[in-house]
């Protein structure tokens, strides 16, 4: 009796073992393209403005910090599927993101996956997510040679950030980035500054706002997203974010090129539209 009670159990462990293994997921992918379209803060197609230049930087890395799914358009920010958060702490004094606690991926890699029960079911038309740091490497001119450098951007509403890779470089900071902080490494030397804005592209300016200074890219499904709560199998959602002439700077010497030896400086670094799709 005691032999096939303990058979029972260890089959019903066995059970629930491949049961879970064999729950679907909802899978987030994270994918950088720069061919898409170049998006305005209102997320209609724009031009780089007179007496500015930008140039599509080659991305390795970023991160995000908060993931929604909204039913359609009037759904108010934080009232949709919030799918996924970051960590925050107040480390730094105001609650901030901790970029030390941060998920930083690369192209076409898994950012976040949880089981397809835990979302709510429902039919999904527009992503929204906000976005907290990029790692990318661009083009720049020193003197009459040009070089390549990286760049690290905070563009979350606040990050608390102890210290950081830009390139091989680490850079100690220990307190809280407001929007628009970035860190250039170029010949083993790390420069940083403060850009005045960072472009954040929403669609639905009018309907449903966000706050000034989140950095939460909205984007349409092509297709609404349908969950049933009776899926078999993952369903892997790719957030595909513009990075088509993303870095953009004051061209004061009208050569198309970044100067910042020579004083031009930093004045946009927002993605330029969040493309969502799924499989």
């Amino acid at each position: 009796m005691k032999r096939a009670v303990m058979i029972l159990v260890a089959s019903a462990v066995l059970f629930a073992c491949e049961k879970n293994q064999n729950d679907p997921e909802l899978v987030i992918k994270i994918a950088f393209d720069d061919s898409k379209p170049r998006l305005d803060n209102f997320g209609n197609p724009t031009d780089i403005p007179a007496g500015h230049a930008a140039q599509s930087p080659s991305f390795n890395s970023m991160s995000a910090h908060y993931i929604e799914f909204a039913p359609n358009g009037l759904t108010a920010l934080g009232s949709g599927e919030i799918i996924y958060k970051g960590l925050e702490t107040t480390e730094g004094g105001a609650n901030a993101v901790d970029f030390n606690q941060a998920k930083i991926v690369q192209n076409n890699e898994v950012l976040y996956r949880t089981p397809l029960s835990e979302v709510t079911p429902g039919t999904y038309e527009w992503v929204r997510a906000s976005l907290t740091y990029q790692n990318y490497d661009i083009t720049f001119k020193n003197g009459s040679v040009d070089y390549e450098g990286t760049l690290t951007s905070f563009v979350g509403f606040n990050t608390y950030i102890q210290d950081h890779v830009v390139g091989i470089v680490s850079e100690t900071v220990n307190a809280n980035k407001l929007q628009g902080y970035w860190a250039f490494e170029a010949l083993g030397i790390i420069s940083n500054g403060q850009a005045p804005g960072t472009t954040v592209p929403n669609p639905l300016s009018d309907t449903s706002p966000v706050p000034p200074g989140s950095c939460v890219v909205t984007g349409e499904f092509k297709t609404p997203l349908v969950i049933t709560g009776n899926e078999t199998e993952d369903i892997v959602v790719t957030l595909t974010l513009s990075t088509n002439q993303s870095f953009e700077w004051e061209d004061d010497f009208a050569d198309g090129k970044f100067e910042p030896a020579a004083g031009e400086t930093v004045v946009d670094m927002g993605l330029r539209g969040l493309y969502p799709s799924y499989e």
